[in-house]
């Protein structure tokens, strides 16, 4: 365990030194750590070791596109009388790096931006009246501070990014014997490295055989193996290099183990060796092709060995218990669904408008869109207006937007009838306890319906008390029918009334999926699951997320057939545990 902490924080002191000889060419780092004394060190670390005068700029979190992409200043277009331009941070940063605080919560438009920024390596302007392109050629280090999988780094810039690192990785950094002036050679040294075809062919390999679907990646890493092989002083790239970059590049990417050779491949080689070929008509000829092909195999396969050996632990673990499951759900974040709104919220940008209704004016893209016609207005305005040092008009009205995250409502849908009590109702119990504590731990609020005999009940109305959750669960006996119909249309009413509120409403429902209590309270088994059918329809146009945890002890049609109507992710879990039926809700409700 130690030799993997040694060799982990030795390919992150790697990734920021070859991160200094091409910046450009890498794309960047994702930094997957909390603020704290390991990250800085990293961080210093490449300031270090960059060379004297190569541009480092920090990008603010709500980064505005003119100070992002640059615009028309205002302050020198009103004392000119004429369109002047600002540079943006991005050109300001050519040739160097640039440091984006919280990356895990940009909007997906600052997302694009930076992406196509760093496809082109230029900035094109187009606004403001000013058309220009801007060279910005520049390498991204996102600091992702997320605290679970909900909050990452958009897809689109964590692949074009070739390195990952985890907070792990930056324990306890050591010191390296590195200077700028050994980076600066590398730097002169990397246009002339070459590689060889066996070890681009070996780097696409790996790739496939780990699941890496991005044509990026493996371009991603061939530029590491020759920047490896530039610091090393030499012009020609190794098999240590191709190692050092699978591992650095791939690993973190890998959906999959390689898969060996079965045995039935063996069995179907033939018995009985193939002929010698015929002797070579000259002396000195080159090896034949398949010796080519057979050394070529090998170095594939110490490629994907060395990476393999660098996956992060329990990466694929996650993948193995369902990590497509939780991508497929349609539950909603930690933090509830996105609202855009102009009253409250963190501010997103502004747009055209009057401050009415609650808006606010923003003062300074307002001054920025009348700026370009100062010069117009002043020669057109007449008497006393034309005194004013500013003409502002009402088309010039900008307000700003804002965005916030809805808090989520638990609603638990909880089987307390006669089957169900004979199966785990104790169980379930436990289960919706345990969720109830990890609920309160997000602020999360949380709801309990309960159903048996002729009609479903509210228990527990949405609320964060954690005590009264409980409470309410601990009275809850068991026995009697199975109104399924009354408990939908009782989940879909409080779904309706939550989301009025605007909150977003999750119903997460423990059952066997055994009706035989109609709507209107009569027995009968026919009518009660044909009631419950249309119910679990009605809910689903509702839009909420759901989930049906089937609680009996082997997997029932009929609550297949529930959950399938309502929408919802059905887990059978026969034979589990409270905790296990926690672990499981958590899992396809993407809450881990």
């Amino acid at each position: 365990m130690a030799d993997l902490q040694v060799q982990a924080q030795s390919d992150a002191l790697a990734a920021a030194t070859l991160l200094a000889i091409d910046p450009v060419g890498l794309g960047g780092v994702v930094l997957r750590a909390p603020h704290g004394a390991d990250r800085e060190a990293w961080l210093t670390f490449l300031r270090d070791v960059l060379p004297a005068g190569t541009p480092q700029r920090r990008l603010p979190l709500n980064v505005a596109d003119a100070a992002l992409l640059g615009g028309l200043d205002f302050a020198a277009t009103l004392q000119a009388g004429r369109p002047v331009m600002q540079q943006g941070l991005l050109a300001q940063a050519d040739g160097g790096v640039v440091t984006l605080a919280m990356a895990e919560r940009i909007t997906p438009g600052v997302a694009a931006r930076l992406a196509a920024v760093l496809d082109s390596g230029e900035v094109r302007l187009e606004r403001d009246g000013l058309g220009q392109r801007l060279p910005a050629r520049v390498g991204l280090i996102a600091l992702d501070e997320g605290l679970d999988d909900d909050e990452q780094l958009p897809v689109a810039l964590r692949e074009r990014l070739a390195f990952r690192l985890e907070a792990d990785a930056l324990r306890g950094l050591c010191e390296l014997a590195l200077t700028p002036e050994t980076v600066a050679a590398a730097r002169l040294r990397l246009p002339r490295v070459q590689v060889d075809a066996p070890y681009l062919e070996a780097l696409c390999a790996a790739a496939l055989a780990l699941g890496v679907d991005s044509m990026r990646a493996p371009l991603q890493a061939l530029r590491v193996a020759r920047a490896a092989a530039a610091l090393d002083g030499r012009e020609a790239v190794t098999e240590e290099d191709a190692a050092l970059a699978a591992r650095l590049v791939l690993a973190h990417r890998a959906t999959r183990l390689p898969q060996p050779e079965t045995d039935d491949a063996q069995q179907a080689a033939p018995e009985e060796p193939p002929p010698p070929p015929p002797p070579s008509d000259r002396e000195g000829e080159a090896p034949d092709d398949r010796d080519d092909a057979a050394a070529a195999q090998e170095l594939a396969e110490r490629v994907v060995e060395a990476t393999q050996a660098a996956i992060p632990p329990g990466l694929l673990a996650l993948i193995a218990m369902g990590e497509r499951t939780r991508s497929r759900t349609q539950a909603g974040g930690r933090s509830g669904a996105l609202q855009k709104g102009l009253i409250r919220g963190r501010p997103v940008g502004a747009r055209r408008g009057e401050p009415r209704g609650g808006a606010r004016l923003n003062v300074l893209e307002t001054l920025r869109a009348a700026a370009p016609w100062q010069g117009l207005r002043a020669r057109q305005a007449m008497g006393e207006a034309k005194a004013r040092r500013i003409h502002v008009r009402r088309e010039d009205f900008h307000v700003t937007r804002f965005k916030q995250n809805t808090s989520t409502t638990a609603i638990f849908v909880v089987d307390a009838s006669g089957s169900s009590a004979l199966h785990r109702l104790a169980e379930a119990k436990g289960a919706v306890e345990l969720l109830l504590v990890d609920c309160y731990v997000r602020r999360d609020r949380v709801a309990v319906i309960a159903f048996r005999g002729p009609h479903a009940e509210l228990l527990l109305p949405p609320t964060r008390s954690l005590a009264r959750a409980k409470r309410s669960l601990a009275g809850l006996p068991g026995g009697g029918g199975t109104p399924l119909a009354a408990a939908l249309d009782a989940a879909r009413s409080l779904v309706e009334s939550v989301r009025r509120t605007g909150d977003t409403p999750m119903v997460v429902m423990l059952t066997d999926g055994r009706a035989n209590i109609a709507r209107d309270g009569t027995p009968g088994r026919e009518r009660a699951t044909q009631d419950a059918l249309a119910a679990a329809a009605t809910l689903r146009a509702c839009g909420a997320s759901a989930l049906l945890l089937d609680t009996s002890p082997q997997p029932q049609a009929g609550a297949q057939a529930l959950a399938q109507c309502m929408g919802a992710t059905y887990l059978p879990l026969p034979h589990a545990d409270a905790r296990a039926m926690s672990q499981a809700v958590r899992l396809a409700t993407g809450r881990t």
